[in-house]
């Protein structure tokens, strides 16, 4: 991601800006093409073309968008209604409804209903990655980014004159030790389970502070919990947020002391600074006086941006003129008067100038925003390390996890240089292990065919908390090391899936936690063979039964190998609430369970905020 020196009052606009993350409006070009059968067609046909009346009924389409967003496409979308813009000679009509990013994702996600709109806008491809992280999700076509809008640190002007605005500048990890002690600034933030700005500003803290460790040469060694996802200060960040977020980005607003004078900056629940998108503070800024201003820190390593992906919803159940109809209306985001648009709404657009105006008014002052050399912004893997941070930071964790120890275990993975699978998955158990806090509980079963007299499965180590004392010395964490550590394959032994995931869920749902993340983790590389066991259906049956929103416990299935039925086990999970995920190497079930975790906190967390909004008069 880039950075822009503030312009010159003289100029109108200023250098262009960085392109989005991944995709470019080029995609859009494909898709007409693949919709189209090429771009004579599409010319010759009036996909590209305005009129001045239209043939038929018009082509009517529901578009979704991050609220942020929403009134500048409806602005857009109102003026091709006006000028009768067309595809194939039909009118294009596009509604645009705004709603929260993390509930579309989820909505999308596990496929809960069929959606009602055919295109969506969200404000960041991290929701595009969640809403196809399960893979039976609804499916989403690419094509092309909006708009962009860079994430900084916001100040109201008093504070932001403590912090040396706008002449000094900082890094994200230099920010974040001046911003980060609540006793001299009171930081906050949108969750960032629920919020792209939240997580990106998070994520870059973190791998700021990881290069400057680098630097410095004492590359960080970390023990077991938190700070093995993150850095001490961004967990430190992290572990301030918790106490100041707010639900959502709408929201992070609202959070901020309402003014600098007297009682205004002593009501110590209000904020003084919240990480924020450049267009958000451009709004906040629109509507208030000088007194209520946000000033704007762009750390000097970069300031990743919303990138504002426009996707297709199930394109393969549109009809043509439906597609094209959607690919009508991004072409027409990319014109300059949609463009002039954007910018009256605070947002930048790629390979385009940057406007003055913008920058001014959303609170840049040179040498805010820093002129340096493009950074790039942080990758797929310092996101997740990120959510995991902040997962563990503001809720604890009760997990019973339950591994296969049938003799398949013992086949050799491939590439792995003769480890077995069991191997390899006892590897990745103890990675995961290591990011969870003293405060998580963890538990571990094993699992074959009557491995326990008439039993499938073996309790090894109760559900405990990781710090907690264990008998003989020692805690709860080092048991349950030594533990994952011995565990071996059953020679003959085959899988009992089905009794074991009933007894499993009965004792997880009754020795359930109020206040934590409770969930149960099955790990298998095959499929039920005990003949003597419960049905699938009844097992399903009786999962929906004992599972209990009130007292929600997820199972979490990880299919393990070529062996393994990914369906199978998606249907027992899906009873319960919960999913399954597949692995080809054994080596991915650690980030495949922190993902899973994080994805049960964000539908946990949706689900809490939709039943207080419920409860609201």
């Amino acid at each position: 991601m880039g950075r822009h020196s503030l312009p010159d009052a003289r100029s109108a606009r200023v250098r262009r800006a960085w392109p989005p993350r991944r995709r470019t409006v080029t995609i859009a070009a494909a898709v007409v093409v693949s919709v189209a059968a090429g771009t004579g067609i599409a010319a010759g046909s009036g996909l590209l073309s305005s009129e001045t009346s239209c043939e038929n009924t018009p082509v009517r389409l529901d578009l979704v968008a991050s609220p942020d967003i929403a009134p500048a496409l409806r602005a857009v979308a109102d003026r091709a209604r006006r000028d009768h813009v067309t595809s194939d000679g039909r009118c294009i009509d596009i509604r645009v409804t705004a709603r929260e990013n993390a509930e579309v994702a989820n909505a999308l996600a596990t496929g809960s209903g069929t959606p009602d709109y055919q295109i969506w806008v969200p404000d960041s491809d991290l929701w595009v990655d969640r809403a196809k992280s399960v893979g039976d999700g609804v499916s989403l076509t690419p094509a092309g980014n909006v708009a962009l809008s860079p994430v900084a640190l916001a100040a109201l002007p008093e504070s932001a004159r403590a912090l040396g605005w706008p002449a000094k500048t900082y890094t994200w990890a230099s920010l974040a030790a001046a911003a980060g002690n609540a006793d001299t600034l009171r930081l906050g933030s949108a969750d960032p389970s629920r919020s792209a700005t939240g997580l990106l500003a998070l994520s870059s803290i973190a791998e700021s502070e990881r290069q400057e460790s680098e630097r410095r040469g004492d590359g960080a060694k970390k023990s077991g919990g938190q700070e093995a996802a993150g850095g001490t200060r961004a967990a430190a960040v992290a572990r301030l947020l918790t106490q100041r977020a707010s639900e959502s980005d709408t929201r992070v607003l609202e959070s901020l002391a309402r003014d600098e004078a007297g009682a205004g900056l002593a009501d110590t629940r209000r904020n003084e600074a919240v990480l924020l998108s450049e267009q958000a503070a451009f709004r906040h800024n629109s509507g208030t006086g000088d007194a209520a201003r946000l000033e704007l820190f762009y750390p000097t390593d970069g300031a990743p941006a919303l990138d504002y992906p426009y996707s297709l919803v199930n394109q393969t159940e549109l009809s043509t003129d439906e597609s094209r109809a959607a690919m009508r209306f991004m072409v027409l985001l990319s014109e300059d008067a949609s463009y002039r648009t954007l910018a009256e709404h605070g947002f930048r657009v790629a390979n385009t100038p940057v406007h003055a105006e913008v920058l001014r008014t959303a609170g840049g002052r040179s040498p805010q925003p820093y002129t340096g050399e493009d950074a790039r912004p942080p990758s797929a893997e310092a996101v997740e390390r990120a959510l995991v941070l902040w997962t563990m930071s503001v809720r604890s964790t009760r997990l019973t996890t339950v591994v296969d120890a049938s003799g398949s275990m013992e086949e050799p993975v491939p590439g792995r240089g003769g480890q077995s699978r069991m191997d390899v998955t006892k590897a990745s158990l103890l990675r995961a292990l290591a990011q969870f806090t003293a405060e998580d509980e963890i538990g571990l079963w094993e699992f074959s065919t009557r491995l326990d007299g008439a039993k499938d499965y073996r309790k090894l180590e109760g559900t405990a908390r990781l710090g907690e004392p264990a008998r003989g010395g020692g805690t709860h964490r080092e048991r349950l090391s030594d533990a994952f550590t011995a565990l071996k394959p059953v020679p003959g032994g085959d899988t009992g899936l089905y009794d074991t995931a009933l007894a499993a869920y009965k004792e997880a749902q009754a020795s359930y936690v109020p206040g934590k993340l409770n969930a149960l983790i099955i790990l298998t590389d095959g499929t039920n063979k005990d003949e003597d066991s419960i049905a699938r259906g009844e097992l399903v049956k009786r999962l929906k039964k004992l599972a209990d929103p009130a007292r929600p416990v997820p199972l979490i299935g990880v299919a393990v190998g070529p062996d393994a039925d990914r369906k199978e086990i998606d249907a027992i999970a899906r009873a319960t609430g919960g999913a399954a995920y597949e692995v080809s190497d054994p080596a991915d079930i650690q980030s495949v369970i922190l993902r899973a975790i994080m994805l049960s906190a964000s539908k946990s967390a949706a689900d809490a905020t939709a039943g207080t909004t419920a409860a609201r008069p």
